[in-house]
């Protein structure tokens, strides 16, 4: 077909005219449908019009591209070009669900139902063929249809299933009521409204005509959940309304459904002002209309009161505060509904009048807004001018609503900020350009602005001023006790707390608990003034209640030390990294919990998440140290247990942010242990060597920290994790037998001991700050028997005659943390020799079978005999990522065999001794087949990192017994190949 030329829309659209013009040619050229329906047979008008809309609306376009057929033939029906009549919508729906057969049916049905008549609605109101009354009106009548047909199929069919519910009192079959509220009720939907809904029933009973009946509420909740799912998920044909049931008493915490008499009660005992405000709006749009209009009758007492309700007004002014409040919020000034001037300032203004005159003037129940403004007007509640001004801003601000959101069916009252999108708005609203446009927008927000500041005023504000708000204002009162326990718990829940009634009890146990009663009177307005904030700022996280539960913990601790609560006071930054850090780790809440000096790391946010390398790590610690006297011992220890404390904070800051990877993460942990030993044993030295002089060598000259840590483990394979302790063994190279040279001399063995213990002492000694790390000696020649120092020739005499083979296996990983260069040439030299002795293959494979066998036994999984049960994959399984069998422990050994039995022939596999390199060596000198490497390396890595995760969650290291099945299979299948058992 040929389109005109002569369609002339701003440039600003060219682009989206050319897709609406290319696309209406491809579907020409495509169709193959009935002649009557092509549009061929459109009139040059209604292709023009196409191309207007769909330059438009994304939305339309992409449903006429989707189902061109559907889009054809509503062409054709004329439903573009005329309004429906009253009852045609629903008519319509219920003949498309007349021979519905299933829920996936009826939810395709919704959909298709729903995405034709969105279209036709949108067509209308872009070209003006309809005005606002009209699309809110279709809209509203949609939903209801949507809602009432979607429920009485579902009814009909829980019946058939569950039975007929019957009450207990009347002995009547019971159906339930759905409540719209908000613009629903009032019949004022948007073009991508929610829809917020109360169920109710009208009483208790039982399900009759089945063998196992159902209480009234169960089977209500289930048809309930079924409604919701009809409407609210998303499918491949979209959805038909998403659905909020947060209006409900308790919110999302209480239960679904209530019969009459619990909502009745609720409203009567617990009914909150800004529910009387909401239920000015309630309509029943499904289910039993009748008893729908009992229910409502039922309630009218609470929302309009019979005499003149001025208590009301000073509930209004908090919520107008509130309400001022949250347009200062950043981003408000671009929401058309939510902003300051925006169509929720017009609605307090109209439904105020209600709450105050409403139980007297029967005239102001009712629930359209422009109805309400009219009657105001009418009845002199409002000046003539001033509703005029309100009805023609409000009409303007839901006309620029429906624009928004006509564009591509999305929820939002946002005015757009890039060009096209605000040209496509402007083109909709009619106007040349945005700026035009806008400027339009702007003087109706400024009148309704004035208006909304005119309502209620407290005569205490001055006039054109607005009252200064603390931010989190709104939850002073909630932790102040101010509330009512309900009031505050409904609060809660309605901000988005899912155990309301829980973050309560947290609360009253802080503000009752004993250091908040201790404090003085300056501590406590710091912890009144800080407590709303934090209340604010955990609702922005996607898990407020977690975050609660990790903080409240640590403000009971800092309490007695206000500074820190001014500190997040004052800087929102460092709290927003405080809780996003405590929800993600409750070990890093409880890390800050018990040492609050950490919080001073939260300021600076490139530091917290950019920890230094090695040669800055030691550097760093190095210079603090300086500044302390040598003799202040207390300040050196508080000093390094600080430096741990802050370091493993942002190592663990930089792996929840995703910005250090595992292996980095060991990296960073391991130099930051390897800092810290090199000071400890720098600072032991001096005292030790300051309290009995300096040991002898063997030629008589004088010791120069003759001494080396070796670290064996995780510590020595470069693996720490959080938490993790230090396996260490101690060696020296002085005399045993010479005496030192100061003036209270002792023999070098005991020296080297005395200088083992301090460093011990200085690593393991518990002060304010805590300890620096657990120390296990175990793995020392001879063990706990053993010396505490070897010295170097004990030490190889040792690993060559007396050591076990497990104690060989241990040794694959040993390395020299810190000391003296020469020593560490000597152990380097020992352990090479040590490790590449040729051994008898299949005695060492005994021997590390039987080493592994015994720690499954005592330390794997029992009720899955240590993973090697079938069972051990069952989700109802648990799996230690550490002992069972095809874990860490088994590709550790494997890689310690392999450097055992072929080390002799292939030096290369001494030359590192964490079990990634390791791994690689075995692959390059062939001795593992290269995809075994890879496997062993990826599943190595995936155990460490769900580690990791376990231990800044507090978790044991345990997962379930269905996960990694095929790393498990791998691991296990290598250790058989290699011969091992």
């Amino acid at each position: 077909m040929n389109l005109p030329d002569s369609i002339e829309l701003p440039a600003d659209l060219s682009s989206s005219q050319a897709r609406a013009r290319a696309a209406l040619e491809t579907l020409s050229r495509e169709w193959s449908g009935a002649d009557a329906l092509s549009p061929a047979q459109w009139p040059p008008a209604r292709v023009e019009m196409f191309v207007r809309v769909c330059a438009a609306s994304d939305f339309v376009l992409e449903q006429a591209e989707r189902d061109t057929h559907a889009f054809f033939e509503l062409a054709a029906s004329g439903d573009l070009d005329a309004g429906l009549g009253k009852g045609a919508l629903r008519q319509a729906l219920a003949e498309r669900l007349q021979d519905c057969t299933s829920e996936d049916d009826l939810m395709q049905r919704l959909r298709r139902f729903r995405n034709r008549q969105q279209v036709r609605i949108i067509w209308r109101d872009i070209s003006r063929q309809a005005d606002l009354a009209e699309t809110c009106r279709d809209l509203s009548e949609l939903a209801d249809a949507c809602i009432d047909l979607a429920y009485q199929w579902l009814y009909r069919a829980g019946c058939t299933q569950m039975g007929t519910p019957i009450g207990r009192h009347g002995g009547q079959p019971q159906s339930m009521v759905v409540l719209g509220m908000g613009k629903l009720g009032a019949g004022e939907l948007n073009l991508s409204s929610d829809i917020d809904l109360i169920f109710g029933y009208p009483e208790g009973g039982e399900t009759e005509g089945v063998r196992r009946p159902l209480d009234n509420q169960e089977f209500f909740t289930r048809i309930g959940q079924k409604l919701i799912r009809a409407l609210d998920a998303t499918t491949v044909d979209g959805f038909v309304f998403r659905t909020d049931m947060r209006l409900r008493p308790y919110g999302s915490s209480g239960p679904l459904v209530y019969s009459f008499n619990a909502l009745e009660q609720y409203y009567q005992d617990q009914g909150r002002d800004w529910e009387r405000y909401a239920m000015i709006k309630a309509r029943v749009v499904g289910g039993d209309s009748a008893a729908g209009k009992q229910l409502l009758d039922m309630l009218r007492p609470f929302v309009y009161r019979r005499y003149l309700d001025f208590s009301a007004i000073d509930a209004l002014r908090t919520m107008k505060q509130l309400i001022q409040t949250e347009v200062r919020r950043k981003g408000m000034d671009e929401n058309i509904k939510l902003g300051a001037g925006g169509i929720r300032e017009v609605e307090f203004i109209a439904q105020a009048f209600q709450l105050i005159h409403g139980g007297r003037d029967l005239s102001l129940q009712q629930r359209p807004l422009l109805r309400v403004l009219e009657t105001l007007e009418g009845q002199g509640y409002l000046p003539g001018a001033v509703v005029a001004e309100l009805r023609d801003a409000y009409i303007f601000l839901r006309y620029t609503e429906h624009a928004l959101q006509a564009i591509d069916d999305r929820q939002t009252q946002m005015l757009p900020t890039d060009e096209a999108t605000r040209a496509r708005v402007a083109f909709i609203m009619g106007f040349a350009n945005w700026s035009a446009f806008h400027e339009r927008l702007q003087q109706w927000r400024e009148r309704v602005d004035w208006h909304f500041q005119q309502v209620i005023a407290d005569p205490d504000e001055e006039d054109g001023e607005l009252p200064e708000v603390a931010p989190g204002a709104e939850w002073a009162a909630v932790w102040d006790d101010a509330l009512d326990a309900d009031v505050a718990s409904s609060q809660l829940g309605d901000a988005g707390f899912a155990e309301p009634d829980e973050v309560m009890q947290k609360l009253a146990r802080l503000r009752e608990g004993a250091n908040v009663r201790a404090m003085q009177r300056i501590g406590r307005e710091r912890l009144d003034a800080f407590m709303p904030r934090l209340l604010a700022a955990a609702l922005e996280h996607e898990a407020p209640d977690r975050v609660i539960e990790r903080l409240l913990p640590l403000v009971d601790a800092v309490v007695r030390r206000s500074a820190y609560l001014v500190l997040l006071t004052e800087n929102p930054d460092a709290l927003q990294r405080l809780i996003t850090l405590c929800a993600a780790s409750p070990w890093i809440a409880s890390e800050i919990a018990r040492f609050p000096i950490l919080l001073d790391e939260l300021l600076n946010e490139g530091r917290l998440f950019s920890p230094p390398m090695a040669p800055e790590l030691a550097a760093e610690l190095h210079e603090r140290l300086v500044r302390i006297p040598e003799d202040d011992l207390e300040q050196q220890m508080e000093a390094l247990r600080h430096f741990k404390l802050a370091h493993g904070l942002r190592v663990a800051a930089s792996e929840i942010a995703g910005t250090l990877p595992l292996m980095k993460v060991s990296d960073y942990l391991t130099w930051l242990a390897e800092a810290i030993l090199q000071q400890v044993l720098a600072l032991a030295w001096r005292q030790v060597t300051a309290r009995y002089g300096a040991p002898k060598r063997a030629d008589g000259s004088v010791c120069e920290l003759d001494f080396i840590i070796v670290g064996y483990g995780k510590v020595g394979g470069i693996e720490l994790g959080h938490g993790s302790d230090l396996d260490l063994v101690f060696i020296h190279d002085g005399d045993p037998q010479a005496e030192t040279d100061g003036a209270r001399p002792i023999d070098g063995a005991q020296f080297f001991t005395r200088l083992g213990q301090r460093i011990i002492h200085l690593l393991t000694a518990q002060t304010v700050s805590g300890q620096l790390y657990e120390v296990d000696m175990r793995l020392r020649p001879s063990g706990a028997a053993g010396l505490l120092v070897s010295s170097a020739a004990s030490y190889e005499r040792y690993q060559q005659q007396d050591a076990w083979t497990w104690e060989h296996q241990a040794l694959v990983r040993a390395r020299v943390l810190v000391g003296c260069p020469r020593v560490t040439a000597m152990f380097e030299k020992v352990r090479a020799a040590v490790l590449s002795s040729v051994r008898d293959q299949a005695h060492l494979q005994q021997e590390v079978s039987e080493m592994r066998a015994k720690m499954r036994d005592n330390l794997g999984t029992r009720t899955t005999a240590a993973g090697t049960d079938p069972k051990a994959f069952d989700a109802t399984a648990e799996f230690d990522l550490k002992q069972d069998a095809g874990g860490i422990v088994d590709i550790e050994f494997m890689v310690q065999y392999a450097a055992l039995a072929w080390s002799h022939q292939s030096p290369e596999l001494l030359r590192f001794t964490d079990n990634i390199r390791i791994l690689d060596e075995l692959g390059r000198t062939g001795r593992f087949r290269a995809e075994d490497v890879h496997l062993l390396q990826e599943a190595y890595k995936a155990y460490r990192s769900a580690l990791h995760r376990q231990a800044l969650q507090k978790q044991p290291g345990v997962v379930s017994g269905d996960m990694f099945h095929e790393e498990r299979r791998g691991v296990v299948r290598i250790w058989r190949e290699l011969g091992l058992t």
